[in-house]
């Protein structure tokens, strides 16, 4: 048997590549969209990838499973638990408890793990060439390293009302019921690792197995102790700000997100045509450099969306593509990284990109308005925003700030003054230039404090001393 792990740092997600070399049949759980990775296994290891899968409908990005299926004509399997209001809405086959999908002699068994979501399931493997006994269970968002998935965020993002209880319960009865069940030498490999929002306190080892989490995860002691009441108020306390794009994953995801299919090679804009359709609010862009850049000057209602791990968590926050339709042009210094700038992008259903461009010659270049730590006190501003989570702000804040998450802020700007500047930070002042880029485009006033919160605390030091 080949089990694979394919780690997506950006959104701290995993997803695996099960395979039959005997029958040279493969499996995929939990893919993203960006399918070309599970491609090149197949093509590595010779196999055919013959069926798709995912473990729950998904939060946090949008599902590959139908991507990888229509390159693959792979059968697709889908949850068929959680009762009339948690089905998905496309043509699939429907896993129930204990149903078994086999690639030769590997055995994967589902199993009903409802708390995270009413139709979660875990995928038990048996390697039928080495042991009757299973050795394996993709635990999907159901059991992490150290940490359990979070029940609330259909309270958070789902327009759910107080079901983080029901949620909780679940969670309680399955782990009694299916995976302190299991035997202990069964080896655990969770859907996501640390930097998720998925849940509290997510270890970044990569697994773990049912033995070790039932002797030390933190839960193990009240499902001992039989105390569903302290699990309960100790899974639901100090969760952290879920992002206000889970629902729209939530709901194109039990729809069913939209196959694309090849993409063509992304091709460099011409500068005069970009300035063009910027002049006619035809375009947005997105600029990828580090933000001390862009503070030196970038376009004009630019995006300032950085390259690299965390492109598709930030791009989230600032493109609502439901409300914008207008395709985005990245300013990347070439192809490869403009690429893997739209790989990242459409993992959270971020597809309308019409291009790129290399540098700013020939565009209307604007210099985003910052503000000194030591001159905030003089600055008449109407708000003084603080974008990062709320459990930071508790641990320290700039006196007077209000907290609202950078990930939310652009989803919640009801609650933002309608005149006058906003002074925004963060904890270093990345986070903070993606949601002021995005708050500006949006028509508001923002001015960015340098340094964010380390910056202004580190004058403050120097001021009491």
């Amino acid at each position: 048997m080949l089990l694979e792990r394919i780690y997506d740092e950006d959104l701290a997600q995993a997803s695996y590549f099960i395979g039959c070399q005997a029958k040279g049949e493969a499996i995929v759980v939990d893919a993203r969209r960006d399918i070309r990775v599970y491609q090149d296994l197949a093509a590595k290891n010779d196999m055919k990838i013959t069926a798709v899968t995912e473990t729950h409908i998904h939060a946090d990005y949008l599902s590959g499973t139908r991507e990888l299926a229509a390159a693959t004509d792979a059968t697709i399997h889908v949850s068929g638990e959680g009762g009339t209001d948690w089905q998905y809405e496309f043509d699939a086959e429907r896993l129930f408890d204990q149903d078994t999908i086999t690639l030769g002699n590997i055995s994967i068994k589902a199993l009903h793990t409802p708390g995270h979501t009413p139709e979660h399931l875990s995928f038990l493997i048996t390697d039928g060439a080495f042991s009757h006994e299973p050795g394996f269970l993709l635990s999907g968002d159901f059991v992490f390293s150290g940490d359990l998935g979070r029940p609330d965020l259909l309270d958070e993002a789902a327009g759910g009302t107080d079901t983080r209880f029901a949620g909780a319960h679940d969670l309680f009865v399955s782990l009694r019921e299916k995976f302190l069940a299991l035997p202990d030498y069964v080896q655990v490999y969770p859907g996501h690792g640390a930097g998720s929002a998925c849940g509290k306190a997510l270890g970044a080892i990569p697994s773990s197995t049912v033995g070790y989490e039932r002797n030390f995860a933190w839960w193990g002691p009240y499902l001992a102790a039989n105390d569903e009441t302290g699990f309960v108020a100790e899974l639901l306390d100090g969760q952290p700000d879920a992002h206000a794009y889970f629902g729209r994953m939530k709901r194109e995801n039990r729809q069913g997100p939209v196959v694309m299919g090849k993409r063509a090679p992304l091709a460099e804009l011409a500068a005069e045509d970009v300035a063009a359709a910027l002049v006619a609010d035809e375009i947005g862009v997105v600029d990828t450099r580090h933000h001390s850049l862009v503070h030196e000057g970038t376009v004009a209602g630019a995006l300032n969306i950085p390259a690299g791990n965390k492109a598709a968590s930030y791009g989230a926050w600032a493109v609502d593509p439901q409300t914008d339709k207008r395709p985005l042009v990245l300013l990347a210094p070439g192809v490869e990284t403009a690429t893997e700038m739209w790989d990242h992008l459409i993992r959270v259903g971020i597809d309308n990109v019409a291009g790129y461009i290399t540098s700013l010659d020939g565009l209307p270049v604007h210099t985003p308005e910052t503000l000194a730590p030591a001159d905030l006190a003089g600055f008449d501003a109407a708000m003084l925003l603080d974008v990062r989570n709320k459990t930071e702000h508790t641990a320290g804040h700039i006196p007077g700030s209000k907290q609202l998450n950078a990930g939310r802020v652009l989803w919640h700007t009801d609650q933002l003054p309608a005149d006058g500047a906003i002074v925004s930070y963060c904890q270093s002042g990345v986070r903070n230039s993606v949601a002021a880029s995005a708050l500006r485009r949006a028509g508001h006033n923002v001015v960015e404090l340098t340094g964010s919160y380390a910056g202004w605390n580190a004058w403050k030091q120097t001021q009491d001393a």
